[in-house]
């Protein structure tokens, strides 16, 4: 890519198109924008990291076959990843579970366990992107909206104008907006990487406690390393969990999970990070918004960065047709439906474990409802379908 390239003269625009945020779901769009024929070097790509330290980036990120297909579609897929074969949901304690397999859809995948520097690595390396104006590692101080364009203030001083801007950042639960759907959820994240002693490959688990969901994925990627952990669990539990030694931890993660994975035998170090939902307004005239920065979400089910990928997926289409502000109201319309329904699935599921008292009949319910998900074929099928695909 060209990093800092001498930008345009003012009169002329600097940039058709801005997009703040070179993380998988920024430079996913532009490589669709190029793909779709919007020339690279009209395009502008803002990122307060800089290219190395985003390629040192070690979270584990979890891809559904859907967004592999959009990957693909530019060049940036396949990767080093681990496979989703099988995804087993379950509630502690309870009756019911449900197990979806790859197999019933005919997929070699339900989806994949990657790193987000492996993925950041891919996406960078594309031809179609080697021309585009990089510019990192810089913030946007400030935007102001003009009747034919935006101008952006840069950290470094200078001003960069643009049609349109792209608000891609990944968004941090608790930003301030009037108008958004804002919920704190009182529950933080506990993410690591362990490992266990009968691992089963290539199956995730999504395991519902008393305090939220406990999520293992799959991730043998040369790291020594068997899953990658969320595990969801109210305010004072993660001080409590985080506070432990690394034998101490892996027993409360074995009390918490159970046996179907042996005993968990190494835990990487733990980090966290608070849990909630914040969903912004889509767009304005000259402005559009999409994943993490149009929508932060609860980890369960592991939706945000694919419904990212959607986002980007329809912006590009649109803007490859029409750049006006018409395109920006349209897209928030054609979104409207996958973005709902998202929010909603993880929202209820998130709230009945953060709400309720351990052990109460929304809990019981829940775990019930994961019984006839199993049974009911249409039902499987159709949460499924949702989850590896969306609406796009």
């Amino acid at each position: 890519m060209n990093e800092n390239a001498n930008l345009q003269n003012k009169n002329d625009g600097d940039a058709d198109i801005a997009i703040c945020g070179a993380g998988p779901v920024g430079l996913s769009l532009a490589a669709l924008l190029v793909k779709r024929g919007v020339p690279a070097a009209r395009i502008a790509l803002i990122d307060a990291k800089t290219v190395e330290l985003a390629r040192q980036d070690p979270r584990s990120l979890a891809l559904s076959y859907g967004s592999s297909q959009i990957l693909q579609a530019i060049g940036a897929w396949p990767i080093a990843a681990t496979a989703i074969d099988q995804i087993h949901v379950s509630r502690r304690g309870h009756f019911g579970r449900t197990l979806i397999q790859r197999d019933e859809f005919r997929l070699p995948a339900l989806g994949y366990v990657t790193r987000y520097g492996t993925l950041v690595t891919a996406l960078a390396a594309l031809p179609a992107l080697q021309d585009i104006q990089l510019l990192r590692p810089l913030q946007v101080s400030a935007s102001t909206e003009y009747d034919d364009h935006v101008e952006l203030q840069l950290s470094d001083g200078r001003a960069l104008h643009a049609k349109l801007l792209v608000q891609a950042e990944g968004g941090v639960f608790g930003a301030q907006s009037d108008k958004a759907l804002q919920r704190d959820y009182q529950q933080v994240g506990i993410v690591a990487h362990v490992q266990a002693s009968a691992p089963i490959a290539q199956r995730a688990f999504e395991r519902f406690t008393e305090q939220g969901p406990l999520a293992l994925l799959p991730q043998d990627d040369g790291h020594g390393n068997n899953y990658a952990l969320v595990w969801c669990v109210r305010p004072a539990t993660a001080d409590n969990l985080l506070a432990l030694d690394d034998a101490a931890f892996l027993e409360a993660l074995m009390q918490a999970f159970g046996g179907r994975l042996g005993r968990f035998t190494r835990t990487t170090p733990r980090n966290s990070f608070p849990l909630g939902l914040n969903a912004r307004p889509a767009a304005s005239a000259r402005t559009v918004a999409i994943g993490n920065a149009a929508q932060t979400l609860h980890p369960v089910a592991g939706q945000g960065l694919n419904l990212g990928l959607r986002d980007a997926t329809v912006l590009a289409r649109m803007l490859a047709t029409d750049m006006s502000s018409e395109t920006l109201l349209q897209f928030t319309a054609a979104r409207q439906s996958d973005r709902s329904l998202t929010i909603h699935l993880t929202d209820v599921m998130a709230r009945v474990f953060a709400s309720a008292p351990d052990g109460a009949l929304s809990q019981t319910l829940l775990g019930l409802s994961l019984g006839l998900v199993d049974v009911i074929k249409p039902a499987r099928r159709l949460l499924a379908q949702q989850m590896m695909f969306g609406r796009r």
